[in-house]
């Protein structure tokens, strides 16, 4: 039986022009919709000077005004909501760890639009029908788990729905069911690598892994690639576009994420000036959605760093254009001692190091104003502070203090692992 590669394949390979015509009346659809059910778009709108009958689809893209995860916490919980309560099936929302949560509400047709783009995800990665896909993330008001398996059941999987922790029961369901599929936050996937080497086991059908919800370095990808013997996709999708996979995921090329640019259009902004940047340049993306019906986002600043990789047919057959997968986000861009850098940077740089575990702590430390980094990270046996100090300064171009400690030591998360600690005149900050 030959294999399936796309869930729609249509769509999917659809030709530019075609799709372009599509994109263009989507928008005008969409623009219309959110403006007669919500008087927050009305009034954004109107402030802009946009004519909502007057809008000539994408052409006039670049008119709409902006939005931003504010918003969302400011017309906490509905307020934005396009349709009447009594049309909604199913809420998420973000954790609001840092201020009120994101909620999106969801019609039927919208766990509709959710389980299509997740479908054709899973197909993408080489998953078939009747694989057995297991689900390690939270299925509860986070979106991650039930975006995994609304999309497993329109494309016809075998769900085993552990949701997150109790990594040995974990495995050994995965050994049990024969799991062909798993998908996760991306530090739980190196949990796993951890437990299974520590009990000595394994998941010997296990060939797929589809991991997202935290920014992926190669060389994580390849810890996560060689520790587990299967091909590992980069997932994207956030609670305002309506959650994991609505957005699009690398496909087997591994060349970029492709973008469901049927469902969303996306931009990449200068974060500074809000102007369209060429393709290839990176900035902050702003996403527009086409298809949804309760709270389409339109303009939304994601806060997300990336860039346009292709807008040419994929060597998987795929016509959607591809963005870099995530480097960062605007507001966690670090300064120290006049150093600009992100996070994955040290992750890629500290992985380049053989013996360095994927486990690492970066605390920013600041006393009196003046701000210090120091990193903790898990490694072999023969591996010192100055070999870490050497490799950081070669690439971010100075040495931050750090100590190295055995593995298995540093605290774990079940969820998204924390990675950035501040501290101020010693004592712990939350951010």
């Amino acid at each position: 039986m030959e294999k399936i590669r796309f869930f729609n394949p249509e769509m999917e390979t659809m030709s530019g022009d075609t799709l372009h015509a599509l994109r263009d009346e989507r928008l005008r659809g969409v623009v219309r919709h959110v403006a007669a059910g919500n008087g927050f778009f009305a009034e954004r709108f109107k402030a802009a000077g946009v004519d909502v009958n007057e809008f000539r689809g994408l052409e006039d893209l670049a008119k709409l005004p902006f939005m931003c995860k504010e918003d969302f916490r400011r017309e906490y919980p509905l307020g934005m909501c396009c349709v009447d309560r009594r049309e909604l099936a199913e809420m998420h929302m973000s954790s609001g760890s840092t201020g009120t949560p994101v909620v999106m509400p969801y019609t039927p047709a919208d766990l509709e639009q959710w389980a299509e783009c997740m479908a054709r995800c899973y197909a993408m990665s080489g998953a078939q029908p009747h694989d057995v896909c297991q689900i390690t993330p939270g299925l509860g008001l986070f979106n991650g788990g039930f975006g995994c398996y609304h999309g497993a059941r329109k494309y016809g999987m075998f769900i085993v729905p552990c949701g997150p922790g109790n990594t040995v029961r974990q495995i050994r369901l995965a050994r049990d069911f024969g799991t062909t599929v798993l998908t996760g936050v991306v530090s739980y996937g190196i949990r796993i690598m951890e437990v299974m080497e520590e009990e000595k086991s394994s998941m010997p059908e296990l060939k797929i892994g589809i991991f997202g919800a935290e920014t992926f370095s190669d060389a994580m990808k390849e810890r996560l690639r060689s520790g587990l013997g299967i091909d590992v996709f980069d997932i994207y999708g956030m609670t305002e576009t309506g959650g994991i996979g609505t957005l699009g995921m690398d496909c087997s090329d591994h060349s970029g994420i492709h973008v469901w640019m049927d469902h969303y259009i996306v931009e990449v902004i200068d974060p500074g000036t809000g102007l369209p940047l060429p393709d290839g340049e990176e900035g902050e993306l702003v996403v527009t959605s086409l298809t949804r019906e309760a709270l389409p986002v339109v303009r939304y600043r994601t806060g997300d760093l990336t860039r346009i990789v292709s807008r040419e047919r994929c060597a998987c057959g795929r016509t959607h254009l591809k963005i870099a997968g995530v480097t960062g986000r605007v507001d966690d861009m670090l300064i120290i001692k006049g150093v600009n850098f992100f996070p994955k940077q040290i992750e890629q740089s500290l992985l380049k190091i053989p013996g360095v575990l994927p486990n690492y702590q970066i605390i920013i430390d600041e006393e009196h104003g003046v701000r210090n980094l120091h990193i903790n990270v898990e490694a072999q046996p023969g591996v010192t502070g100055y070999m870490i100090e050497k490799q950081l300064k070669e690439d971010l171009g100075f040495s931050p203090d750090g100590d190295v400690y055995a593995p298995g030591t540093l605290p774990r998360q079940e969820g998204k692992a924390k990675r950035v600690f501040y501290r101020k005149n010693g004592e712990d900050v939350k951010k």
